[in-house]
């Protein structure tokens, strides 16, 4: 069980590198590395990361993509135990989606999910020494690659189930607005026209996103999570990147339909969007975002990209071979950097590259001389405590 999260890291970062967030300092770290799993104070909130801009879009997506290159390299290197399941080459859909978000907003990650929390603000260093397994982490190192979680920027967590991150979502957007409208908040009383009110609620309420790929589209708990959210007219914005496998099995030959057509069969407005154009994604989901936020229902993203390394990876080992040369040469020809870099001049985009290589090299330092966790609290936060058993008859 992932620990609770920590309040991410505030500060400016770099100069050069609007986003980048400030390494602790010294006396910082031995206050954390005394309280491993240390929680965020109740109703922290962190700042996202800014991604207002196109200059502020295409540092994101560099920084991601370094970081997951840097990820790598500690992977082969043996640091990072495990492996992880590489995000190169969808960086637009993490920071075309997280750049529509506002602050009170939640997201539900997957296997495949640095992306996603990096776009959203969670400092690179505190997740680089996740991956590494230590205490410094964003999650005190019990989380790693495929559970990282900070709940001051809401990110609700990744994922290795396949698809589980949806019902995680519709339960986060049911809450919000339960909170922001009481008196709906009762069971959604439903008939079979749907809710009993019927009408958009007023107001502005926080709208959590649903992260899942194509593999997903078969699974029954993302489309019982499609009912309930076109049901009770809930605030989720549900994405699915297509990158066109699940592992190694091509979706062509695995998904009977369409993406689109599964949300249009719960009545949920459907759009596919170019996953390697930044802006394209960032256009469709300020849309499905305020539609949602408004209480006209949910949303369903289709956004059709391309991972340029394996699913895993344990792939380079398995030597396995599924796709083309000539496919993944057609998809780098399409790679969302160098189209959000032709948005700028050259010497902003060297800036920039120039400042998150440094933020990078900051970060592998600070991750790599964190300390590994205390093997005596191996079984801290897996069992709830201060919890007081109730009255019950026992057989």
């Amino acid at each position: 069980m992932t620990a609770p999260a920590r309040t991410t890291d505030e500060g400016a970062g770099p100069p050069e590198g609007p986003g980048a967030q400030a390494l602790p300092d010294a006396r910082a770290r031995r206050d954390v590395r005394a309280r491993p799993g240390a929680q965020a104070r109740p109703g922290a909130q962190a700042r996202p990361a800014p991604l207002d801009t196109p200059a502020e879009r295409y540092r994101m997506l560099r920084l991601i993509r370094g970081f997951e290159e840097l990820a790598l390299g500690l992977v082969k290197s043996g640091a990072i135990p495990g492996g992880i399941h590489p995000y190169i080459g969808q960086e637009a859909v993490a920071v075309g989606v997280c750049s529509a978000l506002g602050p009170d907003d939640r997201l539900a990650s997957t296997h495949r999910g640095h992306g996603h929390v990096l776009a959203r603000g969670t400092a690179p260093h505190r997740l680089l020494a996740e991956l590494l397994g230590r205490v410094d982490g964003s999650n005190g190192g019990r989380g790693g690659s495929m559970h990282a979680a900070d709940f001051a920027l809401g990110i609700l967590g990744a994922n290795g189930m396949v698809g589980a991150g949806a019902p995680i979502a519709v339960g986060a957007a049911w809450a919000a607005r339960a909170a922001s409208s009481p008196e709906r908040s009762a069971a959604e009383r439903v008939t079979a026209d749907g809710p009993v009110a019927g009408r958009p609620d007023s107001g502005r309420t926080p709208v959590a996103v649903a992260f899942f790929g194509d593999g997903a589209l078969n699974q029954g708990v993302l489309l019982e999570s499609l009912n309930l959210a076109a049901m009770w007219r809930l605030p989720v914005l549900f994405v699915c990147e297509d990158n066109g496998y699940a592992t190694t099995l091509p979706a062509a030959t695995a998904v009977a339909g369409s993406a689109t057509g599964r949300a249009a069969a719960f009545g949920i407005p459907a759009e596919e969007v170019d996953g390697m154009d930044t802006e394209a994604v960032r256009t469709a989901a300020l849309c499905a975002v305020e539609r949602a936020r408004t209480g006209r229902g949910p949303g369903f993203l289709v956004c059709r990209t391309y991972r340029y390394e394996g699913h895993h990876t344990m792939e380079r080992r398995m030597k396995l071979r599924y796709r083309s040369p000539e496919e993944v040469g057609a998809w780098r020809e399409r790679d969302p950097l160098p189209r959000a870099a032709a948005l700028l001049d050259s010497a902003t985009v060297a800036d920039l590259d120039r400042a998150v290589a440094e933020q990078l090299s900051a970060a592998e330092e600070f991750a790599l001389a964190s300390a590994h966790p205390d093997p005596a609290g191996a079984l801290d936060h897996l069992y709830a405590d201060g919890l007081r058993p109730r009255a019950g008859v026992t057989p």
